[in-house]
């Protein structure tokens, strides 16, 4: 998880607190960058959510099963798991990206504080109906297989502590329990406050080109992406590379 918290702190976080000091005139990103933001910040939520999988279910063996921790969660099980909670979010994501990038692009406003899938696929004209359904699949995945795994395990686990007669046993459980499902409650608040901010700019007309994007930058703009072709010598856009 520290790992995630320096990848996140490092390369994204940065780039987001610049853009928001910046004056609006003057947020201009290129769109690779754009696009490698994108990929970062999904990468970063998403192995947010399978190492925090993992963390839940270090915790009930640690509970359920004391006397066979060492046994169970051995070097080779945290390597293999490790590996794989960050190897299933790479490919996961970029499949993800990968469907916005192969569509041609119409508009250069992105109403957003920082670039995101959504924010790349609604850049296009194209049908969009790919990366719906896959984006819509890959979040089903994701939340469902997280969610679950993280209510199963902590379940087994309230079971246990009712079961168990031992105040200490107890009290040492919802320690290490508690930190664990706060960070977790916040991430998915996080996660759905995203989505709900794209349903609600999802209601702005785009169609026009870049007067509509402005009209609807009653939130924030992340960035103004437009040609050099289509840029007056008074204007203050960057060009997209």
């Amino acid at each position: 998880m520290s790992i995630n918290d320096v990848f996140g702190a490092s390369i994204i976080i940065p780039h987001v607190l610049r853009d928001l000091l910046t004056p609006d005139s003057q947020r201009v990103i290129r769109y690779m960058d754009c696009v490698v933001q994108a990929f970062c910040v999904h990468l970063h939520a998403s192995a947010s959510h399978t190492v925090l999988m993992i963390m839940a279910f270090d915790r009930y063996v640690a509970i359920c099963n004391p006397l066979r921790y060492s046994t169970i969660m051995t070097h080779r099980m945290v390597l293999g798991l490790s590996v794989w909670a960050w190897a299933i979010p790479f490919l996961m994501v970029g499949i993800l990206i990968g469907l916005s990038v192969r569509l041609s692009r119409c508009r250069w406003i992105i109403v957003h504080f920082s670039c995101d899938n959504a924010s790349l696929f609604k850049l296009s004209c194209e049908s969009v109906l790919i990366n719906n359904i896959y984006g819509l699949g890959y979040t089903v995945v994701l939340l469902g297989s997280s969610i679950g795994s993280v209510t199963l395990t902590y379940l087994r686990i309230a079971m246990v502590c009712l079961r168990s007669k031992n105040k200490t046993l107890n009290s040492k459980a919802l320690q290490t329990c508690v930190t664990h499902l706060a960070v977790y409650a916040i991430l998915l608040v996080s996660g759905f406050i995203i989505v709900i901010l794209h349903r609600f700019q999802a209601g702005c007309p785009q169609e026009g080109g870049v007067r509509h994007g402005q009209r609807c930058a009653a939130r924030p703009e992340r960035s103004n992406l437009r040609p050099a072709d289509q840029r007056g010598p008074a204007e203050g856009y960057g060009s997209v590379s």
